[in-house]
C-alpha cells in the first residue's frame, strides 16, 4: 500500500516506517527536519510543518493510509504552540485525507487524554474525558482524538486511534535522554512513595500496532472509529523500573524523594510564574507531572487484542535487554 507517516523523523515515526518498509510497502514521510536514515531506506520525502496546511493536505494525494504519528509533547504553559501542532495540524491532516480520498487514518493519541491526576488502575476505553485539564499537551490531544474519531465515516474515511503508553526502547531522543540528564545532574527525585504502578510499551510493539491497526480498518470493522489503549499488557513498578534504566547507564538509583502534594504545590506555582513571564522552556514541575509520575495508571488492553489481533511480541525484559546495549555502548 501507499502510506504516509507525518512525524516520520520522530522515535516512533521511524520503526513504523522501517516495519512497513519492511513488508515492502511505498511510504511518504511529512516531518520538520531532513533525515538521511530515511532517504536510505528509499522513503519519499516532504518537509514541511503541520501548520502548513496546504503541503499537508497535498502530500495526502495518492495515499492509502495514513499514520499521523507527528506532534509535540511535553509539559509548558504555552498554549498556542500546543493547539497549533497537535489540533489544527491533524485537522489539517483529516482535510487532507478526505480531500484526497484517503481510506485509513490511524491517529497517535495519548493515554494522557484521559487522565484527571487521580490513579486510573485496570480501566478500558469506557473512561471518559476529564472534566479539568492539567496540561495543554492532553488537552489538544484530546481535542484532536475527537476530530480524528468524529471524521470516521466521512468521504469514505475510516479512522481510529491508538493510545501508546510511555513509549521507550533504542534510539529515544527524548525521555530516556532527560531522565538520565536529571539523575546525572542530581535534580530527579522520587515523587510519591514508589509505589505507583504504571503501564509502557517498548517502541517497537507499539509501531506493530500501528500497522495492525491500519490492517483492522475495513468497512464494517469494530475498530472504525475507536481509540485503543496500548501496553505491554503488564504493568511494572514506576520507580523500579526507572532505578533499572538508570542502572543500565551505570547510575545508581534514585535516593531523594518528595510528596505528591508538594510536588503537585511546586508546579502549580511554576506554572504560574512560567505564565506570568511567557516563558517558552518547560518548567521543571507541573500539577500534570508531580501527578504522573505518582498515581497508578495501567491500562485493559483487551479491546486492542481483539479488534486489532494486538499482541506485545517483545517482552519488557528483552527491549531492556536491547536499551542497555545502546546505553552502555
Amino acid at each position: 500500500m501507499n502510506a504516509l507517516v507525518t512525524g516520520a523523523g520522530g522515535f516512533l515515526g521511524l520503526y513504523i516506517i522501517e516495519q512497513l518498509v519492511g513488508r515492502g510497502d511505498h511510504v511518504r514521510s511529512l516531518c520538520r527536519g531532513s533525515y538521511p536514515e530515511l532517504d536510505a531506506r528509499g522513503v519519499e520525502m516532504i518537509r514541511a510543518d503541520l501548520c502548513d496546511r496546504r503541503t499537508t493536505i497535498a502530500a495526502c494525494r495518492g495515499i492509502d493510509v495514513v499514520f499521523h504519528v507527528a506532534g509535540v509533547a511535553g509539559i509548558g504553559v504555552d498554549w498556542k504552540h500546543y493547539y497549533q501542532i497537535n489540533t489544527l495540524g491533524t485537522r489539517h491532516v483529516v482535510e487532507g485525507c478526505r480531500r484526497h480520498g484517503v481510506g485509513r487514518l490511524i491517529f497517535t493519541s495519548s493515554p494522557s487524554v484521559t487522565f484527571d491526576g487521580t490513579d486510573q488502575k485496570g480501566v478500558d476505553e469506557s473512561v471518559p474525558y476529564p472534566t479539568r485539564w492539567l496540561c495543554h499537551y492532553q488537552h489538544t490531544k484530546a481535542l484532536a482524538e475527537q476530530h480524528v474519531l468524529e471524521s470516521n465515516g466521512a468521504d469514505g474515511l475510516l479512522t481510529c486511534a491508538l493510545r501508546p503508553h510511555l513509549i521507550w526502547g533504542p534510539r529515544d531522543r527524548h525521555l530516556i535522554p532527560r531522565l538520565l540528564r536529571r539523575a546525572r545532574s542530581g535534580r530527579l527525585r522520587r515523587v510519591g512513595d514508589g509505589t505507583n504502578l504504571i503501564d509502557v510499551i517498548y517502541v517497537e510493539n507499539a509501531a506493530e500496532a500501528h500497522l495492525l491497526a491500519a490492517d483492522a480498518l475495513r468497512p464494517g470493522s469494530p475498530a472504525a472509529g475507536r481509540a485503543y489503549f496500548i501496553s505491554q499488557g503488564e504493568p511494572v513498578r514506576c520507580w523500579q523500573w526507572i532505578d533499572e534504566i538508570l542502572a543500565l547507564a551505570g547510575l545508581p538509583a534514585v535516593k531523594k524523594s518528595i510528596s505528591l502534594s508538594a510536588a503537585w504545590k511546586i508546579g502549580a506555582a511554576l506554572e504560574t510564574i512560567y505564565k506570568l513571564l511567557r516563558l517558552k522552556s518547560e518548567p521543571p514541575m507541573t500539577r500534570f507531572l508531580a501527578a504522573q509520575l505518582a498515581t497508578s495508571h495501567y491500562f485493559d488492553i483487551t479491546r486492542a487484542r481483539e479488534d486489532l489481533g494486538y499482541q506485545p511480541t517483545i517482552s519488557i525484559a528483552e527491549g531492556m535487554r536491547r536499551l542497555g546495549i545502546e546505553l552502555q555502548g
